[in-house]
């Protein structure tokens, strides 16, 4: 309710109206005519400094309580002098709403700390419902009667929790890796200082690249038939996500829904990382191959591509299938017994990938 420094200086105000009322309390036992006398003496003092215009001090907390509280006893209009009626009429009732601010205590009290748990255990434990879910749940089945929006006050804050709100992006990815595709375009430099456009389409189930393809001048047309190349008559995939480059028209769009019936999920303005999983397979494509070559032109970037991608699909390990590879052009070995020996009657076989810049190992039985 108040922070440290209004803490402090209430209590110093305390401190100063306690010191004034013992002050008054030595002042009832005396004579009426000593106090009168002293009365009259004080009052000539301030007669003084009224005469030479003197200002006074900024008056502390404690005193402007003391005024306050002696106002209550005596005609104060006609005995003050160093401050104006409105002024003093103004700390009084600055005093009240603090006495008031100090008695009340705004807002409804807190949940008990079980059901505080209790929300937060059926928000972790159960990631698509909402608030107004719980709420139900804790009226019908627990007879804990509270409001949805009681609920979002108290709902989980931490690292990866999902909010009270619908499905989150990352969320939504996660639910339809399956079905979902990713296309984007990089650009290349070639030895000539040449522009080439590089398309890119993936599948964000299982890292595969569906389809790439290398051109000096891209249009919706040319991104429309690498769509046809890419997918068969029967697909399983249901969405495709892409920027929002002038490449990808509203034309392109439409053709895609119509003919392949793929809805098209368009990224927000300037944020790559909705469409994080191809712009990642952008960086491994420049990181492992494109910052190691420079092409000579169109058809030599398109066969070092070709190379590179069924080097990244047939044997390239991602981490992020377990690890796994996209598809395996053979089978996984089975394990040795011993974890550091190689199977008995093999070897390993070395195969270079863009002239050794990568290579593929695999077993191979030895000759009898």
């Amino acid at each position: 309710m108040f922070s440290g420094l209004q803490f402090s200086s209430l209590i110093r105000a305390g401190f100063g109206v306690c010191l004034e009322l013992s002050t008054f309390l030595r002042s009832c036992v005396r004579s009426r005519s000593a106090l009168l006398a002293e009365n009259l003496f004080l009052r000539k003092q301030l007669a003084f400094y009224q005469e030479h215009q003197v200002r006074p001090r900024r008056l502390t907390d404690a005193a402007r309580i003391s005024l306050v509280l002696w106002s209550k006893f005596c005609d104060w209009r006609s005995a003050l002098v160093i401050v104006k009626p409105e002024t003093l009429i103004g700390w009084h009732r600055r005093l009240f709403k603090l006495f008031w601010k100090m008695k009340s205590r705004p807002g409804r009290p807190k949940l008990p700390s079980n059901i505080r748990q209790l929300i937060a255990r059926m928000v972790e434990e159960n990631p698509t419902w909402g608030q107004g879910r719980v709420a139900d749940e804790l009226a019908l089945k627990l007879g804990i009667l509270v409001s949805p929006r009681t609920v979002g006050t108290y709902w989980p804050n931490q690292p990866g929790s999902r909010g009270p709100s619908s499905q989150r992006w990352n969320s939504f990815v996660r639910n339809h890796t399956r079905s979902l595709l990713a296309c984007d375009f990089l650009v290349v430099v070639t030895a000539g200082f040449r522009q080439l456009y590089v398309f890119v389409l993936m599948e964000i189930g299982t890292r595969r690249i569906v389809h790439c393809n290398v051109t000096a001048h891209p249009t919706a047309a040319w991104t429309l038939q690498q769509f046809r190349e890419a997918l068969p008559g029967e697909h399983g995939q249901r969405f495709v996500i892409h920027d929002r480059d002038s490449i990808f028209s509203a034309s392109l769009d439409e053709e895609l829904k119509s003919s392949f019936g793929l809805r098209v999920l368009r990224t927000p303005v300037r944020a790559p990382k909705a469409n994080a999983y191809c712009e990642r397979l952008i960086g491994t494509i420049r990181r492992e191959f494109l910052d190691f070559v420079i092409p000579l032109g169109e058809r030599h970037l398109h066969s070092l591509l070709k190379e590179w991608v069924a080097h990244y699909n047939q044997s390239r390990p991602h981490s992020s299938l377990g690890p796994g590879i996209p598809e395996p052009s053979n089978p996984a070995p089975l394990p040795s017994s011993c974890r550091h020996m190689l199977p008995e009657g093999s070897r390993v076989m070395a195969r270079p990938v863009l002239g050794g810049l990568h290579h593929e190992y695999r077993l191979e039985k030895v000759a009898a």
